[in-house]
């Protein structure tokens, strides 16, 4: 279905015989012609989802699959599982086939379970499949006969970690052994720009050019009929131009809504805009019209964006955001400023105080510096993107949205986010919109339209009208009642009078919503029942299902692992099922710091990482998700205080050598941490701060606005984490001319200082005591008096002191003054 080459033309003959000699039907579809109706097909083989009639495929629960599910499901002699062969971009792994070598048994889990989420394979050992094999370093054993061998990528797992917190796949290049990028360039050395060519033809909703490059051979448009809005208010000349095209490539033009297939419009409104959309046509702008005369291939409007016709109100809250770019180059940058400008927010070429938000394709710019100093969002454009798409505010917390893969441009992804037809349909083609506004509503949205419906309403069908049946709605939402398993409502389907759109119905008020309500209850009733029966069955749910005339389909439920397995052993060339083990439960979610066993032994740790798990011990990197930690005495690591806030057991790190040696999962109880020469030192009680950390509940700096200089020993990023996690903010302070303080509203909570702690119009910087640093003091102070608040700056110790003990404690010994600043220095 991808194009007219004479050798795709050959695989779809190859692919049909392989099926007919399996006992199955085919019928071969050559694009640009329209799709027959999809009820008579069970699957759909396609290596993309650029077709017409995707929708209504899915929409009518049928799975589109990738040629080699065809060949996967010979070799297995039984259907194969149709997601992982899905060519639906946002299973944005769907090509990728995965190993792992010598990976610590969690962080593997985590991989495979990542990779077959967005539709990948596991193998559990190198084939011929295998696309990436993922290692910590070239001496596993799985890399040495690899090496200028195979056409198989060697990537470190921080690949996949990145591709799965961004939603997105990224270059897997600065993470390839045997140099990875990532571990041998600093972090702040200038970032590659990369072109990116996917949003050619689709960075503006109004291409400023009228030079249209067609191809002699055009049949875009074969069998289609296109009709212009007067909204476009082109020229007469340019109108007929484009008419010519459309006939000379066998399709036609109309002035009717209902006859149309594909309906070219530029703003989102309008009663022909209601119409077409209800009605399920393809509705673009004349970007996507133009980008389908030039490539002379179908491509959805909903695919891109800036393909889809724009709103003049914008989204709401975007009207007063004042919104700069960074980092992004080319047609992607061009792309952002039109959506920018497209959301009703304002695009500004240079950063200034009373810009709201930065996107930024990297974290390491000019503009990226002064936007944290100046308390600005620092965002990706994925922000943007997805708050466009389901036209709702997106939250800037989001961690999707503030991740900066290192020596990634992020330019590379843009354009990869398609219009959320359902949000969209929501806010501008209700059917609810239509009766308020007095006129009879036209057919349902697509998501409201039943599987009969959506087969009537593919191009085959070319009046595009919905069954003329019009049954009435009941006159009131009684309790629904369960027969047989099944959720049993009266049968109410959507109603058109002959040669009109549909008649509204006779209830009012609150009535006419929850008749409404039990309606598209009942229609999405049997596929509750379709969900819930799938959920039980291993390996989660299908997309697409299982048919409902397969009775042969008996669903055993089985009891989940804590962990994932490795569902895909199964699937190996020789077709041997191996048993799945079953995995320890996880009781110890364990942080480790200053454990030096594993200093400068890579293979000892990931051994013993294994170890613990098999015990029951998950080894974890972050401080919020530790229940124990581990330590060979009280420390001052980021690690260590930063675990103090959230409460954990603290224990010796003699309790993993320990359950090591005795390869048995141990009584932590028997190994608390006793180092009262350190508490002494620190003046805290582990026991007592272990208390105050469960009353603050990540509270201590709750409403607090703490700046740090930027050259501090450990690092800016060491205090910010310290900080947050105590639930303070944190802000970078570089003494730049004009900043002021931001405003932050303040609730009546915490106004109310806690015991002990200072009234909250105190200001902090913390500093050292170097001449660099004491020539950043006076613009500190100067901007806290003017916001009439309290500058008070201070030592490292200061924040490390509060962290650790849990508790504020007033020390004016650790308050900086002029008389502090240290002879020589910078």
């Amino acid at each position: 279905m991808d194009d007219q080459s004479g050798q795709q033309l050959f695989s779809q003959c190859r692919l049909a015989t392989a099926i007919q000699n399996q006992g199955g039907d085919v019928a071969l579809h050559r694009l640009p012609a329209t799709l027959p109706p999809v009820h008579e097909f069970t699957h759909v083989v396609s290596s993309t989802i650029d077709f017409p009639g995707h929708d209504a495929v899915c929409d009518a629960l049928i799975p589109v699959v990738k040629p080699q599910w065809v060949n996967a499901s010979i070799l297995k002699n039984k259907l194969a599982n149709p997601r992982q062969y899905n060519p639906d971009p946002r299973l944005f792994l769907n090509d990728v086939v995965v190993t792992c070598a010598d990976i610590p048994e969690g962080d593997k889990d985590a991989i495979i379970g990542g990779v077959l989420a967005m539709g990948g394979l596991y193998s559990s050992r190198i084939t011929r499949t295998t696309t990436h094999l993922v290692a910590l370093a070239m001496d596993a054993d799985k890399c040495a006969n690899l090496l200028n061998k195979l056409d198989i990528k060697i990537v470190l797992p921080h690949w996949f970690d990145d591709c799965l917190k961004l939603g997105k796949r990224i270059d897997e290049r600065p993470y390839m052994l045997p140099d990875p990028e990532i571990l041998r360039v600093r972090h702040d050395a200038p970032v590659r720009v990369t072109e990116n060519k996917t949003i050619i033809g689709a960075s503006t909703p109004e291409p400023k050019s009228w030079i249209i490059e067609a191809r002699s051979n055009l049949n875009v448009f074969e069998d289609k009929t296109v009709m212009l809005s007067q909204d476009l208010e082109i020229a007469d000349r340019l109108q007929e131009s484009l008419g010519e095209l459309v006939t000379k490539s066998g399709g036609r033009m109309t002035d009717d809504v209902h006859d149309t297939d594909l309906y070219i419009c530029r703003y989102r409104e309008g009663e022909e805009y209601r119409v077409a959309s209800r009605l399920g046509k393809e509705v673009g702008n004349l970007s996507w019209l133009f980008h389908l005369i030039t490539h002379n291939s179908w491509i959805s409007p909903l695919r891109r964006l800036l393909h889809y016709p724009i709103s003049k109100s914008g989204i709401p809250g975007f009207k007063h955001f004042r919104i700069s770019l960074s980092n992004y180059a080319g047609e992607a940058r061009i792309y952002l400023e039109n959506l920018i400008a497209a959301t009703g927010a304002e695009c500004t070429k240079t950063l200034k105080q009373d810009n709201t938000h930065l996107i930024t394709a990297h974290g390491t710019s000019e503009k990226c510096t002064a936007a944290k100093e100046w308390n600005i969002h620092v965002v990706n454009h994925l922000w943007l993107e997805e708050s466009y798409a389901k036209w709702h505010l997106q939250a800037v917390s989001n961690p999707r949205y503030t991740h900066f893969p290192q020596r990634t441009n992020l330019g590379e992804i843009v354009g990869q986010t398609k219009i959320d037809k359902f949000a969209v349909g929501e806010h501008f083609f209700r059917e609810e919109s239509a009766v308020r506004d007095g006129k009879s509503p036209s057919a349902m949205q697509p998501k409201d339209i039943d599987h009969n419906a959506k087969a009537s309403e593919t191009p085959g069908n070319k009046s595009g009208r919905p069954p003329t049946k019009t049954p009435k709605l009941p006159k009131s939402s009684k309790a629904l009642k369960i027969k047989d398993g099944h959720l049993q409502t009266p049968h109410v389907s959507r109603f058109i009078a002959e040669g009109k759109e549909n008649t509204t119905p006779s209830t009012t008020g609150s009535r006419k919503s929850k008749d409404i309500a039990t309606a598209r209850l009942h229609d999405i009733a049997p596929d509750i029942a379709l969900y819930e029966k799938e959920k039980k069955r291993v390996g989660g749910v299908i997309y697409g299902g299982r048919r409902k005339s397969d009775q042969s389909e008996r669903v055993t439920p089985r009891k989940r692992s804590m962990e994932p397995e490795d569902e895909t052993e199964s699937e190996d060339d020789d077709g041997v099922k191996k048993p799945k083990r079953t995995r320890v439960p996880i009781v110890m979610r364990l942080m480790l710091t200053g454990y030096r066993e594993w200093v400068g032994n890579l293979k000892l740790e990931e051994a013993n990482r294994r170890q613990l798990r098999d015990l029951g011990i998950f080894v974890v990197k972050e401080a919020s998700k530790c229940t124990h930690l581990a330590a060979p005495s009280v420390l001052r690591t980021t690690k260590f205080v930063n675990a103090l806030a959230y409460a954990p057991v603290i224990i010796s790190t003699k309790f993993v050598t320990a359950c090591l040696e005795q390869n048995e999962l141990l009584s932590p109880n028997d190994f608390l941490l006793r180092d009262p020469a350190s508490e002494a030192k620190h003046k805290v009680s582990l026991e007592k701060v272990r208390l105050n950390a469960l009353e603050n509940k990540n509270r201590l700096l709750d409403g607090r606005m703490i700046y740090c200089v930027e050259n501090l020993p450990g690092g800016f990023d060491a205090y910010k984490s310290i900080i947050e996690s105590n639930g303070g903010q944190c802000l970078l302070f570089r003494g730049r001319s004009g900043i002021t303080l931001p405003n932050r509203r303040v609730s009546n909570e915490e106004t109310e200082a806690r015991d002990g702690a200072p009234s909250k119009d105190e200001i902090y910087l913390v500093s050292g005591a170097e001449r660099g640093h004491a020539r950043l003091w006076p613009k500190f102070r100067s901007m806290v008096l003017n916001a009439k608040k309290i500058p008070k700056i201070v030592r490292t110790d200061w924040l490390l002191t509060i962290a650790m003990a849990q508790e504020w404690r007033v020390d004016d010994s650790l308050e900086l003054g002029e008389e502090d600043i240290e002879a020589g220095g910078a």
